[in-house]
């Protein structure tokens, strides 16, 4: 714990002594929250190939059974990481909306430039 808690403390430091320390944080979580909307359809895509990979090498190996069990390992894999990724997601989405949190694109927090 310590290991942890100290070096996050020493990060946090120069942004908890600013006078804007807010502000940036909140900058910093919205661009972490739009890497991790543009990295989220990336990640669940390479499950996807990573399973159908699996697949592939299943029936290309028809006769051998070393071959057969590292390619049903892959799919297994696939799977789990995929139905990991779409159980995390919806469960954010569902919390989201039980904390009435406004969610994606039309959040309200949309900034405008004046005379547009």
């Amino acid at each position: 714990m310590k290991k942890v808690l100290i070096p996050s403390v020493i990060a946090l430091a120069p942004i908890l002594a600013s006078a804007q320390g807010l502000g940036n944080i909140e900058t910093l979580l919205s661009s972490i929250g739009r890497l991790v909307d543009l990295a989220l359809p990336i990640v669940v895509g390479i499950a996807l190939l990573g399973f159908f990979w699996g697949l592939a090498q299943y029936v290309f190996a028809a006769g051998d059974e070393g071959k057969q069990d590292d390619a049903k390992r892959h799919m297994i894999w696939g799977v789990v990481a995929l139905f990991v990724m779409v159980s995390v997601w919806g469960l954010v989405r569902f919390v989201g909306s039980a904390l009435n949190i406004q969610q994606g694109e039309n959040s309200g927090n949309i900034p405008t430039v004046q005379g547009l």
